[in-house]
């Protein structure tokens, strides 16, 4: 802008004044000179007061421009070092908040490591144990089968094709029985006319039972010890079903016979004895309904199962209903074959039997035999 001026200027002074110059020759009319002198002396005072006006207006224009941008400028750089104190609080803020998160990492990751070695250690301790007590049970399951096995072969009831000479002894030659150890208890009421008729027995040849396995039963026992289950859709289950435990637990009340099959099925029958004393034969309905210390409040023999008068020994309650019901030893015969076998095939279920397959099929078999001739009506006469 200064040099706009200076130029300005120096242009205007370098112009000749307008009026200030002379004539070569004069004019015949002398007398009109002075006027035109002064005509342009007033005109080159009004060009020059003109010119300085606008070269003030332009100054005084210049410096309001030069204010103002500076204003801003300065307005500018406040607003700038105002956000640039708030970026720095910021930055700062987000350091601190970036510090307690990683405090917080490391004691979180040190925690996580801590529990998970203790984890680990109750992990190890507790396989431990349980490795303890599995052998230890499997040591008790295997001396319980030897020990059942050692107490089926001795308490076994005897039959007049296969007697038990341990539980007979007069059937015994009379050189075993001199050399016997102890002394052997007769049940009978006259110990002297059991041991003279003993002497006038003469001992049967005992007749070996023969066994032929079935082809279809070993193969459908097989099919289901690959996968043991209690659902009767299998064909092994549903055989047995139709053939022993159905016609086993058939009895003349259908709706008690129904709730006892349940009640065996779901492991949940219970069978107790009755007092010793001699029950009177009084038909009325075999149901006791005692209470929560299971006390007797009649005492009955009508068996509630076949509708009879029997002499009832056992009575059996259906889960917890508090319920009892007194049956005869027929009943109980029965009811007590088909329990034998639906806890020989838990067992085989739950693994706990271990035992050649052929083994375990006869075994299964001889059950279904007590079953079958429990429902023809013969049972032991400890019943």
């Amino acid at each position: 802008m200064r040099r706009g001026q200076a130029n300005f200027e120096e242009d205007s002074q370098k112009q000749p004044a307008i009026g200030h110059w002379k004539p070569l020759m004069p004019s015949k009319g002398s007398k009109e000179e002075p006027e035109t002198v002064v005509q342009d002396a007033g005109g080159v005072d009004e060009t020059q007061s003109t010119e300085q006006l606008n070269v003030s207006r332009l100054r005084s224009s210049s410096v309001e421009i030069r204010e103002k941008g500076s204003e801003f400028l300065k307005e500018e750089l406040h607003k700038a070092q105002k956000e640039l104190k708030l970026k720095d609080k910021e930055c700062e803020r987000l350091s601190k908040v970036r510090e307690q998160l990683e405090q917080e990492l490391e004691e979180l990751t040190a925690s996580l490591f801590e529990e998970a070695h203790k984890m680990v250690r109750e992990a190890n301790t507790k396989q431990a144990a349980s490795e303890k007590q599995l052998r230890e049970a499997r040591g008790k399951i295997d001396m319980l089968q030897a020990e059942v096995t050692a107490l089926k072969t001795l308490v076994i009831t005897s039959t007049p094709s296969s007697p038990n000479r341990e539980l007979h002894p007069q059937l015994q030659s009379p050189s075993k029985t001199g050399f016997r150890k102890g002394h052997g208890r007769n049940k009978s009421t006259s110990s002297a006319v059991v041991s003279a008729a003993s002497q006038n027995v003469t001992p049967e040849p005992v007749s070996r039972e023969c066994k032929e396995l079935d082809s279809i039963l070993f193969a459908e026992f097989q099919a289901w010890k690959e996968s043991p289950t209690l659902d009767k859709s299998c064909s092994f289950l549903d055989r047995i079903y139709r053939e022993d435990v159905g016609p086993c637990l058939d009895f003349t009340k259908q709706e008690l016979s129904e709730l006892v099959r349940v009640a065996v099925e779901q492991n949940t029958l219970t069978i107790e004895p009755v007092a010793s004393q001699t029950l009177p034969m009084v038909k009325v309905s075999a149901e006791e309904c005692g209470g929560p210390n299971g006390f007797r409040s009649q005492i009955v023999t009508k068996c509630a199962l076949s509708g009879l008068p029997r002499t009832c020994k056992h009575r059996i309650m259906l889960g917890d209903s508090g319920n009892y019901y007194y049956i005869s030893p027929s009943c109980r015969a029965r009811i007590t074959a088909v329990c034998n076998f639906f806890t020989y095939i838990r067992y085989i279920q739950q693994g706990l039997v271990r035992q050649d397959v052929e083994l375990m099929y006869w075994e299964v078999m001889r059950l279904r035999r007590e079953m079958s001739l429990a429902k023809l009506g013969f049972y032991p006469s400890e019943m």
